[in-house]
């Protein structure tokens, strides 16, 4: 019975001994960022969403400005987590009301400036209750003032610059 598992253990050796790395042809096909059609083309994409990753700057502006991700410069770190937890408060006050999904932040010396697309269907009182809720809250934690922007569109079709 040993002779045995020594036969098939010598055999396994060998040909993993044999074996190399498999390569492939290279496939230079760029779907990163691309969306894929429908049938009936009837998917609807924003300008933001229509354009390529590669042609960010030239046809399309980033979501988030800032200097922090220059050479040397400070808080890099920091302003990706705190980006990260504006949008998803954004996201959880101000749930269905925006239309643009991603959320413009930009950030002006000690200010951070918060812009978006949203919705008429909020009462104008609630509406101006949440810019101050949120201004209010967003200052609180940041410790800097927290200014809001926002423009309004009828419907959600009025956003959609093409149907893939």
């Amino acid at each position: 019975m040993a002779a045995l598992f020594k036969g098939i253990l010598s055999s396994v050796q060998s040909t993993i001994a044999r074996r190399s790395i498999s390569t492939s042809a290279v496939h230079c096909e760029v779907t990163a960022g691309r969306y894929k059609r429908s049938k009936n083309h009837d998917k609807p994409i924003t300008y933001e969403e229509i354009n390529a990753p590669y042609q960010i700057h030239h046809r399309k502006g980033w979501c988030t400005w800032n200097t922090s991700n220059l050479l040397d410069g400070i808080r890099s770190s920091q302003c990706v987590v705190e980006d990260y937890f504006i949008r998803k408060f954004m996201f959880g006050t101000w749930h269905r009301i925006f239309v643009s999904d991603p959320v413009i932040i930009k950030r002006r010396h000690n200010q951070i400036i918060i812009t978006g697309i949203i919705q008429r269907t909020v009462q104008v009182r609630k509406l101006y209750f949440l810019i101050g809720y949120t201004e209010e809250m967003l200052s609180y934690i940041f410790k800097c003032p927290v200014k809001i922007e926002l423009q309004s569109v009828a419907n959600k079709k009025d956003i959609v610059f093409k149907y893939v």
